[in-house]
């Protein structure tokens, strides 16, 4: 019988056809990275530097997996991968060893293997894959490996960071929703593509992850603001400290108790000293505490930095506004607040002056309510400023727009 010799025909000296295979294979696998904004993808960096468990939830086949193993990379930490569905919950409390005494020196749990490489390395990035479709068992013995770090009698060094995947129920090969404990344990970010994203990484190039970097000279600035944020909110808002919410779905997602707003205020703290962009902050506080206290937070957090209006009343000249409609709206109803706790002829006057500023660098329509609210501060003996002249125009315009907008839903409520 004839007997299979390796095919050499391949123009490749010595090599097989499955040697040019898998050299195919490997260009396919040759790609680069660049930097790249990507706020999703600076968001769970700056999650991981600032040493807190994240969640990426995400459909099937999104990337998460390979957004893990390329972070892993970039920032030189050896990667270990956990898939929680298919292990026992004695792989994560440990599993018991009998000594040569038990009754003097107890039952030690042993810990897995890939806790005692992770302890040896003294860093790494640990990878807890599939977590929705872990068991209820499983996922109560996960709550002391997120929280304390701690597998068996092993404790993680401070050099790994924990980072896990999981799918939506509705996607996840018999999946389980998390539980309130160990979903209250985690940052949570919603991980979707980005279409240029994946055309460019296709092409052979995709966005680097790097850590944030910290301005030294801010760091207790940071921690001020911090501090200032979250429990200005929590001081007017106490309901907010602690909301489990009613509905199973949302129990394993981000809600607010003490834990995740010290979540939330670490993670303030450490967006603030890296100078991240409002859309990374709104990730990670949203991801913390919940979309609704979430957005909470931000619009306290935006009002913050809001000017003065007793500064702006004394020098309505140079009064610098916030482009943000709703920053610019609220600033200027907080200038005809101060003129209306103390008002006089001065004030009254230089609200005016701020009121024409607003309408020469932003929309006119923010200054309909104010300058109507104002106009009825007016004292007798005060004479009317010929600032009221050049707005006058705005207020009417505005009025004409709400009454026509009035008469076409009267006019398609007619036609109903």
């Amino acid at each position: 019988m004839p007997t299979d010799t390796p095919h050499t025909e391949t123009g490749m000296p010595g090599a097989t056809r499955l040697d040019v295979a898998d050299a195919l294979s490997a260009l396919l696998r040759d790609t680069g990275t660049e930097p790249r904004s990507d706020s999703q993808l600076e968001a769970l960096t700056l999650a991981v530097a600032a040493d807190l468990p994240v969640l990426l939830w995400g459909e099937p086949g999104i990337g998460k997996t390979a957004a893990l193993t390329q972070l892993a990379e970039t920032l030189d930490l050896p990667l270990t991968t956990v898939i929680a569905s298919v292990h026992e919950p004695s792989d994560f409390s440990g599993l018991p060893v009998l000594g040569d005494d038990p009754a003097e020196q107890g039952v030690p749990m042993a810990p897995p293997d890939w806790a005692v490489r992770l302890v040896r390395a003294g860093r790494g990035l640990l990878f807890l894959d599939e977590l929705s479709t872990a068991p209820p068992a499983v996922q109560a013995a996960l709550l002391r490996l997120v929280l304390e770090r701690r597998v068996g009698t092993l404790r993680l060094p401070p050099g790994v960071r924990i980072v896990a995947a999981a799918n939506p129920r509705s996607s996840a090969a018999d999946g389980w929703e998390l539980s309130p404990p160990l979903a209250n344990r985690f940052v949570h970010l919603q991980w979707a593509h980005d279409h240029e994203v994946v055309v460019r990484g296709l092409g052979g190039t995709w966005p680097r992850a790097t850590l944030p970097r910290l301005d030294p000279d801010r760091l207790h600035e940071a921690v001020d603001f911090a501090r200032r944020a979250v429990c200005g909110l929590l001081a007017a808002r106490p309901a907010l400290v602690h909301r489990l919410p009613s509905g199973e779905t949302r129990r394993g997602g981000a809600w607010p108790s003490p834990r995740s707003w010290e979540t939330t205020l670490r993670l303030i703290a450490f967006a603030h000293a890296a100078g991240s962009s409002r859309e990374v902050l709104s990730l990670l506080v949203r991801g913390s505490v919940g979309d609704g206290p979430g957005l909470e937070l931000l619009a306290s957090v935006d009002r913050m930095d809001l000017p003065d209006p007793e500064t702006l009343l004394a020098d309505p000249a140079g009064a610098v506004l916030p482009e943000r409609g709703d920053l610019r709206q609220a600033v200027l109803d907080g200038v005809v607040a101060a003129v209306r706790e103390r008002p006089d002829k001065a004030r009254w006057d230089a609200a005016w002056a701020l009121l024409v500023r607003a309408l020469d660098t932003g929309a006119p329509d923010l200054v309909v309510v104010p300058a109507t609210t104002l106009a009825t501060l007016r004292r007798e003996d005060w004479d009317v400023p010929e600032s009221i002249e050049r707005l006058a125009g705005a207020v009417t315009l505005s009025r004409r727009a709400d009454e026509a907008e009035a008469r076409v839903a009267v006019a398609a409520g007619a036609r109903r």
